[in-house]
């Protein structure tokens, strides 16, 4: 265990859990999948997605397309290594092996990281100039803003003011909204028009964070303006007013995934769902997105309408987590507690289909904790310690917990050899590529590419991100 103190008021055996976000298993994963994908892949056209938890390449990376939108986070879960060793280097996971000396070995792994960053990041760079996608923010900001303000590489930076305005000529001002796909095709649905359909999913709330922080550089309040007229598109017709027993300082919200706008009228033709259970049900992933994307926008904005939106979709989603079946409770070995409860059903309106291993999502769990954190800091500076508190101790319970069920324990180490670093399996011939397991990143039945129970790129990079939030709260 890594002797990293979490100075909160969590009790030891939480702290003891929380270390495992900066264990050195964690960069040697990252570190082999690095320089293993890098073969007969340079410089990278795939990237990697997802690790399959079970069948013939169970543990292995699956590497996909680099146009997709998740390949901005693997170079991103890199740079969040990176930050650590050059801003954090109490949390920066060294060899601990006693045999090791960590004054040659440290310099060795800080080089080998920054080469492997700049390996894997420079073709996410050259996507700047997409206007094809709405995910600039998920491809661009993970790695390429990092760069930009670890290294103050203007070349960084030239490509995310790019990257913004790339994402701004997605914006559609008869709608008031960005363009998120162009296409979606189901079993049952097909929608291809540019001139009749626009499609705005939850998700493009985390996108915006782009616009807001190229705005700032370019004082170019257009950018902003596109963002904040967004973020009240989606308020208004993406999210579901709910009600409750309990008594809440705001009102809560659930979310729909997908909206399909008239272009001519601005109207709503249709609320579906792509990755959920069914249009009216509350996609895990997409109410955290929601949570995450409302708080960074507050933060922009200090409109206190996005704060409170923020507010209503983490308390919902906290209700969920709290009234769900009690299969999704699972004993410790030791029979004193029970674990599982905080690692979100990929669906909270979907039916269980195995009781004795529920289907989660992981990553859900892991964005929200993050928009909770965001929150809390927000809260806190207003004065609102209450809430502050509330939020920051779902947060810390949600990573907790979902280390405590999800977290891969097959487990690797950085071993010396001569000057150099490599990896091993703590435990030859038990691997798993991932950090966290049980994510799921499309389990709607309709749609064609449906894929679950996995470990998922992103959510490794929103564990690690957390872990990055605690860092520079100066928690660690």
């Amino acid at each position: 265990m890594d002797p990293i103190t979490v100075a909160s008021n969590e009790s030891s055996y939480t702290q003891a859990v929380l270390a495992d976000l900066f264990s050195e298993n964690v960069i040697a994963k990252m570190l082999r999948v690095a320089v293993e994908a890098l073969e007969n892949n340079t410089p990278p056209l795939v990237y990697p997605e997802f690790v399959p938890q079970h069948g013939e390449k169970s543990g292995l990376y699956f590497l996909r397309d680099r146009d997709f939108w998740t390949c901005g986070f693997f170079p991103g879960i890199l740079y969040l290594l990176r930050e650590r060793a050059i801003r954090y280097p109490q949390a920066f996971p060294y060899l601990g092996h006693e045999k090791d000396s960590v004054s040659t070995l440290t310099p060795s792994l800080r080089r080998q990281l920054t080469s492997l960053c700049r390996s894997w990041t420079n073709p996410v760079q050259a996507m700047m100039t997409r206007t094809d996608t709405h995910d600039m923010g998920f491809i661009i900001q993970p790695s390429v803003r990092r760069d930009w303000e670890l290294t103050s590489n203007e070349e960084s930076l030239h490509a995310v003011l790019t990257a913004a305005r790339s994402l701004a000529s997605r914006y559609v001002p008869s709608v008031g909204a960005i363009r998120s796909w162009d296409v979606l095709r189901q079993a049952d649905v097909e929608i291809t028009s540019l001139a009749d359909d626009c499609l705005v999913i939850v998700d493009s709330m985390m996108n915006l964070d782009l616009l807001f922080y190229a705005s700032k550089h370019l004082s170019d309040p257009s950018l902003a303006d596109i963002a904040t007229t967004h973020a009240w598109k989606v308020k208004r017709s993406l999210l579901r007013p709910e009600t409750t027993q309990k008594e809440h300082k705001y009102p809560l919200y659930s979310t729909y995934h997908v909206v399909n706008f008239d272009p001519h009228t601005g109207g709503i033709k249709q609320r579906r769902t792509a990755q959920g259970y069914r249009a009216d049900s509350t996609w895990a992933r997409g109410q955290a997105w929601g949570i995450y994307g409302f708080a960074q926008t507050y933060n922009w904005t200090k409109d206190k309408g996005f704060l409170e939106t923020s507010c209503g979709l983490a308390d919902y989603f906290l209700q969920r987590l709290e009234t769900s079946p009690a299969c999704v409770e699972r004993p410790m070995p030791d029979g004193k507690r029970m674990i599982g409860r905080y690692v979100p059903l990929w669906d909270f309106d979907a039916p269980i289909e195995d009781e004795s291993d529920p289907l989660r999502d992981s990553s859900a769990g892991v964005i929200a904790a993050n928009g909770l954190l965001l929150l809390s800091q927000s809260l806190a500076a207003m004065g609102d310690e209450g809430l502050a508190k509330k939020y920051f101790d779902a947060a810390m319970r949600i990573v907790s917990e979902t280390i405590e069920y999800s977290y891969s324990q097959e487990r690797a180490r950085l071993v010396k050899s001569g000057d150099a670093v490599v990896v091993e399996d703590e435990v030859a011939g038990q691997r798993f590529d991932a950090v966290l397991k049980n994510a799921t990143a499309n389990h709607n039945a309709k749609d064609h590419d449906r894929y679950s129970d996995h470990g998922l790129v992103y959510a490794d990079y929103y564990l690690l991100e957390f872990g990055n939030r605690l860092l520079g709260m100066g928690l660690v």
